[in-house]
């Protein structure tokens, strides 16, 4: 649910974001621009495989089966 906070562990670092874990089905995107306030050129600057972070979750689409979530508060 949108706004809903939670622990997530980082499954996939690419060139505009990271994939991250919600359960065991669910995976989330981080997209660059929701990763840090700084502006950053790789996401592997901050994010690591295997790493849990606390991230929120900023767009549910169900038509697309995507979920979008952010680290910044």
């Amino acid at each position: 649910e949108v706004g809903e906070k939670m622990d997530v562990e980082i499954v996939r670092v690419t060139d505009f974001g990271a994939f991250a874990k919600l359960n065991d089905s669910t995976d989330g995107l981080i997209h660059i621009s929701e990763i840090s306030d700084k502006r950053i050129s790789d996401p592997a600057e901050v994010l690591r495989l295997d790493q849990v972070v606390s991230a929120r979750v900023i767009e549910v689409d169900l038509e697309r089966k995507r979920i979008a979530l952010s680290l910044k508060e």
